[in-house]
């Protein structure tokens, strides 16, 4: 079985060559001294994963042609995930781990208290491809621009419930029995947690369920990645 596993931008399918980026090629030859003959399995979200041959290797080019299809393309659950960026280096982690964890969405939320860099979608959207290339995803998750938490629940669709991870319900009712089936969504708020007034409007909306992670408090990043397990084993795929 190939080892490596490439995203790419193209349509692929049986006979389909498909033409590599410079920075494919620079990893796939120079990186990984593979040639001609080699064979990967590529993927870009539509249609499937497939096994490919390389045909063409060059130091800032190469082409690869695609055998046969390895497994059908399949969605990942219904679920966002609505973080308030933290630090880089975390930010990164956060969204890493969403995509392994099989998110659908993310989405990017400021709220009073976030304190972070300037939130860098491109750099999200890299991170997607790179670990979907490695978790064995065959669907890339969609990163969206960062928005207002006011604005964002001013437009909300009431269909989709939000299980809203919040820190001082330690005896909070919502539990994943409870949380509605359907459409969701996972809140995880910033370092410094939510504001007053955020909480006052969070508690007011009807599709948002408030949780407790647990008896500590946890760090924005693992808030994170508990939540989506605990979504994904109790109304997920993991089921």
């Amino acid at each position: 079985m190939a080892k490596i596993r490439l995203c790419v931008d193209q349509p692929i399918g049986a006979g389909q060559s498909v033409q590599l980026t410079e920075a494919q090629a620079h990893y796939l030859f120079g990186v990984m001294r593979e040639g001609v003959g080699t064979q990967v399995l590529v993927f870009n979200g539509r249609d499937g994963e497939w096994l490919a041959e390389v045909t063409e290797a060059g130091k800032r080019k190469g082409a690869l042609t695609c055998l046969e299809q390895t497994r059908p393309q399949s969605e990942p659950p219904d679920l966002w995930l609505l973080f308030a960026p933290v630090k880089k280096a975390r930010t990164d982690f956060i969204v890493e781990k969403a995509v392994e964890l099989g998110v659908s969405r993310l989405q990017p939320v400021l709220t009073d208290y976030t304190n972070s860099e300037r939130f860098r979608r491109d750099k999200a959207e890299a991170h997607v491809r790179e670990a979907a290339e490695q978790c064995g995803a065959l669907s890339l998750s969609e990163v969206a621009e960062a928005v207002a938490l006011a604005r964002l629940l001013s437009g909300w669709d009431v269909a989709r419930h939000i299980l809203w991870a919040d820190e001082s319900e330690a005896g909070a009712a919502t539990t994943l029995a409870t949380f509605p089936k359907g459409p969701a969504a996972i809140l995880i708020g910033p370092e410094g947690g939510f504001s007053d007034a955020e909480r006052d409007r969070l508690h007011a909306l009807p599709f948002v369920h408030p949780v407790a992670l647990g008896p500590r408090i946890l760090r924005a990043e693992t808030a994170a990645v508990a939540a989506i397990a605990l979504w994904q084993a109790g109304l997920g795929d993991w089921r």
